[in-house]
């Protein structure tokens, strides 16, 4: 019974019962999705009674499928997400030496996942390095196609890095190249096409979910026209396209340049007052300590690919882990979307029953969301809350706990599926 979830003006067609491809994952990616889809089932079947349920299509990546058919990457695979257009995957190790750089990456490239989405939000019960995770809740639109992650480097040593050097030097006059014969070279693409599209993603999020502010995070201080460009951007796109909803920090320096601050202080009080959503921007290494400081200031963040990658790792350790981090990988336009544990392959606990679910749990129910299937999400997130906050956890998370009861992976399975 294929079922192919669609999208038509905009928004997604969901049958009744869809086709989702799953990876299972590389090492404890095993472990982890069956426990993840065992729940899955469970809680569609509660919420729904059998009005509603996921057939689920296996489709192989990663060392299962190099050791099956020779290719880390099968077109099968890429044909399957492309086809039926959501997909949910385990984690994935990425192959050493030549080939593919990053399975994840090359998912992301080829489907034109431009937004990776990663809400961060403190579960009662789980252990923070904070005082009040509980002032955490924000939601990353992280840019995943352009900056670094492009993969346009040149390996110090080479022909193409000295060929690289010499247009530099000669055809555009660079001098700022301190050691030349010993340089490796890399270029960050940063387009206004890319930067528009996932700013007004998380825009059009914010409003839906009626949040107070999006901030747009860069280091335009220093890379002024590649990020820089990015908060400038930004702010010309919410000005142009969301200009009655919106009140912005550029609009605030442009009033109090010509009235004072005052002016500018009474403007952004009427334009809160009239629940406008409130645009802003920070520096990223400023960015990373006012998180600490006063993450209440946060909700919707914006940011590039590689302040992405530090922000999210940063805040999904304040609320206790990466082991509890969900993420998405999506195309608002296509509707394409690959949802994903955040954590890495666990080598060294894969196959003792030990590994940790809920990162892919977590992604799962946000995977529900987007389908609109909001029952089944709340029912996975009210049961691991309610768990937490009964010290019952996998190991890694239990030992931080105050009394902590250590769970294995089958027995946190089962204590899920009881609380749903």
């Amino acid at each position: 019974m294929n079922q192919q979830v669609s999208i038509e003006n905009g928004q997604l067609v969901v049958p009744n019962h869809p086709t989702i491809p799953f990876i299972e994952g590389d090492g404890v990616g095993k472990e982890i999705w069956h426990a993840a889809q065992t729940i899955f089932d469970k809680a569609v079947e509660k919420a729904y009674q059998g009005k509603r349920s996921v057939q689920w299509k296996e489709v192989l990546a990663g060392e299962k499928s190099f050791n099956a058919n020779g290719s880390w990457l099968p077109q099968e695979t890429m044909d399957a997400f492309k086809h039926y257009l959501i997909g949910i995957k385990g984690p994935l190790m990425t192959p050493v030496g030549g080939g593919i750089r990053s399975l994840n990456v090359a998912l992301r490239q080829e489907l034109d996942l431009y937004v990776c989405l990663r809400p961060v939000r403190w579960f009662k019960g789980v252990e923070s390095p904070l005082k009040h995770p509980e002032k955490v809740s924000m939601t990353i639109f992280r840019e995943n196609t352009e900056d670094i992650y492009a993969g346009i480097e040149w390996q110090q040593g080479t022909a193409e890095a000295e060929k690289f050097y010499h247009f530099l030097a000669d055809q555009m006059k660079v001098t700022k190249v301190r050691f030349p014969n010993t340089s490796a070279f890399g270029v960050k693409p940063v387009s206004i096409e890319g930067s528009e599209r996932l700013i007004r993603a998380a825009i059009n999020y914010a409003l839906q979910h009626k949040l107070p502010s999006v901030t747009l995070v860069h280091k335009g201080n220093i890379m002024k026209f590649t990020e820089g460009g990015f908060k400038q951007w930004g702010y010309e796109l919410a000005e142009r396209e969301f200009t009655d909803v919106v009140f912005t920090m550029n609009q605030y320096a442009k009033i109090q340049k010509a009235e004072g601050k005052a002016a500018a202080e009474q403007a952004l009080q009427v334009a809160k007052s009239a629940g406008k959503l409130i645009i802003k921007d920070v520096i990223c290494d400023a960015f990373l300590q006012n998180t600490l400081l006063k993450p209440e200031d946060y909700s919707v963040v914006a940011t590039l690919n590689l302040n992405g990658d530090y922000v999210s790792d940063q805040l999904a350790a304040m609320v206790g882990g990466i082991g509890i981090a969900p993420g998405a990988n999506i195309n608002y336009l296509t509707g394409h979307a690959i949802f994903e544990a955040t954590h890495g392959t666990a080598p060294d606990i894969a196959g003792q029953n030990q590994a940790n679910p809920s990162s892919l749990l977590l992604s799962g129910v946000m995977m529900f969301e987007y389908l609109g299937w909001h029952e089944v999400g709340q029912l996975i997130t009210n049961a691991m809350e309610s768990l937490f906050q009964s010290g019952k956890a996998t190991a890694d998370l239990a030992r931080f706990m105050q009394n902590g009861q250590s769970l294995s992976t089958t027995q946190f399975t089962q204590a899920v599926i009881d609380n749903l």
